[in-house]
């Protein structure tokens, strides 16, 4: 296993559009893998490949305590979501040490392939849904600072343009 390199925003690659992934071999359990130790050493609770500079379908992610429920999604979709919405505050791993509230739906159903390329749906509510959606977005090239307002997107570009120039 390896650990990878997390783009930071505002890189550009970060907006890179995830082709879907064609076929789920021992490739791809090695991405997912990689992104899982990447994952827990960061340490967050969901990483997409799009972070890591991987242009593919696949999210990993572990919500528990424990860190031993890793959950993989491959060529996810959402196939419902409720009309309620909730506020959360979100962070991301390639916007360290930023966090502000973002709107989404409160429950979705979500349709992919796991690690063994079987297909599953899972109903999810709460942190659960939250995360999906924000993975999600990552693969469809957009960070969640991109639901703030220009105002507050434009500070956290110029916050992380100064850190990447300290580092």
């Amino acid at each position: 296993m390896a650990l990878l390199t997390i783009l930071q925003y505002p890189d550009p690659r970060l907006h890179k559009v995830a082709k879907p992934v064609a076929q789920v071999d021992d490739r791809i359990r090695q991405l997912v893998k990689d992104m899982a130790e990447t994952m827990y050493d960061a340490p967050g609770i969901g990483l997409a490949a799009t972070q890591v500079d991987v242009h593919e379908q696949v999210i990993v992610m572990d919500l528990s305590e424990t860190r031993d429920e890793l959950r993989v999604f491959i060529n996810p979709e959402i196939v419902w979501r409720s009309d309620e919405q909730k506020v959360y505050e979100e962070g991301c791993l390639s916007v360290p040490g930023i966090y502000d509230e973002v709107e989404r739906a409160d429950r979705v159903r979500v349709r992919a392939l796991n690690e063994k390329g079987e297909k599953f749906e899972l109903d999810a509510d709460g942190l659960l849904a939250v995360c999906i959606q924000h993975e999600m977005d990552h693969l469809k090239g957009r960070v969640f600072v991109e639901y703030l307002s220009p105002l507050k997107r434009n500070r956290i570009k110029q916050k992380m343009k100064k850190q990447v120039e300290r580092a």
